[in-house]
């Protein structure tokens, strides 16, 4: 188990896109600290979100942990731009091909937490050589791209082999996932060592919101 606090990070790609800044309130008048901001550029993954300016027009209206999430081919050419609009966490995919260690580095030299990402089918080995550099691992449990995705069970073997590695080197970064996380399947990762919780359709959609994130990060 973790010695993080638990943390749950609503996805704001989950949220009304004609009002994204009502989105963030409601995840502040939540009491939560995180929102989880998808970047998606139509070729890593087949679909578009939003970008830089976006980003910093949502951090004049709030003063969230802004965690985000970059499904870019080119993440390297983007994270200054990402980091001046107000990113406070930055995270990256291991899968394109670019220079990752120099890339982690540049976002911590530029002010933010760092993170390695992972998809679903992709050996937990991919980040092996970069786990001494981040703040964070994400491990998606679905196929980046499109919310509302049914959680794949078969990560969950890979999770804990991080959880293991993490615990084996005494590192301290934040182990989190993303995808079809709610309150049935938040619990099964917490138990192999998750501290981190993105979650879009479940936590807009849930009725009541306050219990919601109350089943995630107590």
């Amino acid at each position: 188990m973790s010695l993080h606090t638990p943390i749950l990070a609503p996805s704001i790609l989950a949220g009304d896109h004609a009002h994204l800044a009502a989105s963030m309130e409601i995840v502040a008048q939540t009491g939560l600290s995180w929102a989880h901001l998808d970047i998606m550029d139509g070729h890593f993954v087949p679909n578009l979100s939003f970008g830089p300016q976006t980003v910093a027009d949502l951090r004049k209206v709030c003063d969230l942990f802004f965690d985000v999430h970059l499904m870019l081919d080119e993440p390297q050419r983007y994270i200054e731009a990402f980091a001046k609009s107000g990113a406070n966490l930055i995270s990256v995919h291991v899968e394109p091909t670019y220079a990752i260690v120099e890339t982690l580095e540049k976002i911590r030299e530029l002010g933010c937490l760092n993170g390695i990402v992972l998809n679903p089918d992709t050996p937990a080995e991919s980040i092996l050589p970069f786990l001494g550099r981040v703040d964070l691992v994400l491990v998606m449990t679905v196929q980046p791209g499109f919310g509302g995705q049914s959680f794949r069970h078969d990560v969950l073997a890979k999770i804990s082999q991080i959880d293991r590695w993490r615990n084996d080197r005494s590192l301290q970064f934040r182990l989190e996932v993303d995808g079809g996380v709610d309150a049935q399947t938040a619990p099964l990762c917490r138990e192999r060592g998750c501290d981190t919780f993105v979650a879009g359709t479940a936590f807009f959609q849930a009725g009541d919101k306050l219990e919601f994130a109350r089943s995630i990060e107590e």
